[in-house]
């Protein structure tokens, strides 16, 4: 039975892509049931309608963290997914939520390292500072309230290149999490006992 998956984003949606269109070519026995995203206006939005997978907009407007997320599993429990994606979801997710649906997240960065927001940035600045010469992705479970701490799935060293320029870098990072993402959704979806 092919797996059910719902992509959480609140960017561009490169990631989402790239897991898309996995399912799509069969490389995953998967499919996007949905994309959330708490920005009306993000180009994964776009990216999302053209591969025909539906969205929906869950905007904070205000309401408490626990509120946002009851709000948010609400909409998600209608998709039936096997899987909740945070791909690029800047939102830290209230135990509640996952306690409802195994969650991943990918997080650029090794795991122990730059935890939070910018740390592609943070790698960047400490490679330069020669106090890292590789930095990494990893995709890892939310079982709880902590950022970019759960159990490892899988992970990806990215060594960093002598001529580095810091968007040579981030391409190689992204590049990297778009092959790691989908591996590690297999993975994922093999441990939770789910076809894929």
């Amino acid at each position: 039975m092919t797996s059910r998956l719902v992509v959480l984003v609140s960017g561009n949606g490169t990631n989402m892509d790239a897991v898309a269109s996995a399912c799509a070519s069969g490389v995953l026995d998967a499919d996007v049931v949905c994309v959330v995203s708490n920005h009306p206006a993000v180009g994964a939005i776009d990216r999302a309608e053209r591969h025909g997978i539906p969205v929906e907009v869950v905007p904070a407007g205000g309401r408490t963290r626990a509120m946002y997320d009851g709000v948010l599993a609400h909409i998600i429990e209608s998709y039936e997914p096997d899987l909740v994606v945070l791909a690029g979801w800047m939102r830290i997710v209230t135990r509640s939520f996952v306690t409802r649906f195994p969650v991943i997240n990918i997080h650029p960065a090794l795991p122990g390292a730059f935890p939070g927001l910018e740390a592609i940035d943070r790698a960047f600045d400490a490679w330069q500072a020669g106090e890292i010469n590789t930095s990494g992705v990893m995709v890892h479970w939310v079982p709880d309230e902590g950022v970019d701490d759960g159990p490892v799935v899988a992970m990806r060293e990215v060594p960093f290149q002598s001529d580095d320029s810091r968007e040579s870098f981030e391409a190689r990072i992204h590049e990297t999490e778009h092959t790691l993402l989908v591996e590690a959704i297999g993975l994922a979806l093999t441990e939770l006992g789910v076809n894929a």
